[in-house]
C-alpha cells in the first residue's frame, strides 16, 4: 500500500513540475496520434460521403470492409504493416520501422475505418429534402455537398473525435511497428506498459493520469457533439 501511495505522489510531482521526459512523451503521442488523425481524416471523410450518395462501385462491399476493420485487432493491424514494413517486405527499403512515421501509419490503418463509417452514417441521416432545397435555390452540385456535409457537421465530428480516442488508446500495433524506443518511438500508453513491467509507478501512473484526461475530454466533446446535434434536430434529450 505505501509503494502505491509513494507513486501517486511521485506521479503528482513529475506533473506539477513539468519533468522534461513526461513533457516529450506527451507530446510525441499527441503528435503520432494527431497526424494519424488528420490522414485517416482526410482520406475517410470524402469516402465516407461518396458512399452516403451510393455513387462509389462495389458500395456495400465497401461498407462492409469498413465496418468490419472498425473492430480490427490492432495487433493484426500491427503485424501486416510490420510485414509490408520489415527488411523483406516490399518496403522495407524505406527504412520505416520501428520510427514515428510508421506508428503514424498503422493508427491511421485502425482509425480510418471509423472516420469513413461514422462519417457515413452521419451523412445518411440528413434529409434528402436539405440538398434539393440547396440546389432549387441555385447551389451547384459542389456547393449542395458542402451543405449537407455541414448539415452532418457534428455527427462527423463526433466520428473524427472517437477516432482521435482509439488513436490515443493504441498499444499493441504501437509497439510492433514503433519498437518504444526511449526517447524516439516511446509514446504514453507504451511506457504505461513498460514502467509497470519494470514496478517504476511513478512515472506509469502520470502517464495514466494525463491519459484519463485526454479520454476524459474526448468523451465530453463527443457528448457535446451528440448533444447539439440532437438539438439542431429539434430533438431536445434532458438527462
Amino acid at each position: 500500500m505505501e509503494s502505491i501511495l509513494n507513486g501517486f505522489i511521485g506521479a503528482g510531482r513529475l506533473i506539477l513540475t513539468f519533468n522534461p521526459e513526461l513533457l516529450g512523451i506527451i507530446l510525441l503521442s499527441v503528435q503520432v496520434s494527431g497526424s494519424a488523425l488528420v490522414i485517416a481524416a482526410l482520406l475517410g471523410l470524402p469516402l465516407g460521403a461518396a458512399l452516403a450518395w451510393g455513387r462509389v462501385p462495389l458500395r456495400g462491399l465497401i461498407l462492409s470492409l469498413m465496418n468490419t476493420g472498425m473492430g480490427l485487432p490492432p495487433v493484426v493491424a500491427g503485424l501486416l504493416l510490420y510485414l509490408f514494413l520489415s527488411r523483406s517486405g516490399p518496403l522495407g527499403g524505406l527504412g520505416l520501422l520501428y520510427t514515428p512515421t510508421a506508428m503514424v501509419m498503422v493508427q491511421a490503418i485502425l482509425v480510418w475505418p471509423i472516420v469513413v463509417s461514422l462519417s457515413h452514417a452521419a451523412i445518411v441521416r440528413v434529409d434528402p429534402v436539405i440538398r434539393q432545397a440547396a440546389v432549387t435555390l441555385g447551389a451547384t452540385p459542389f456547393q449542395a455537398v458542402i451543405t449537407v456535409i455541414r448539415e452532418a457537421g457534428y455527427g462527423i465530428m463526433a466520428g473524427v473525435m472517437a477516432g482521435l480516442g482509439r488513436a490515443m488508446a493504441e498499444v499493441g500495433a504501437v509497439i510492433i511497428v514503433g519498437g518504444n524506443i526511449a526517447g524516439y518511438t516511446r509514446v504514453m500508453t507504451t511506457t504505461i506498459a513498460l514502467e509497470t513491467d519494470k514496478g517504476d509507478f511513478e512515472l506509469a501512473i502520470a502517464l495514466g493520469i494525463i491519459l484519463l484526461l485526454i479520454s476524459f475530454g474526448i468523451n465530453l466533446g463527443l457528448r457535446f457533439c451528440q448533444r447539439a446535434g440532437r438539438v439542431r434536430s429539434g430533438i431536445i434529450l434532458w438527462d
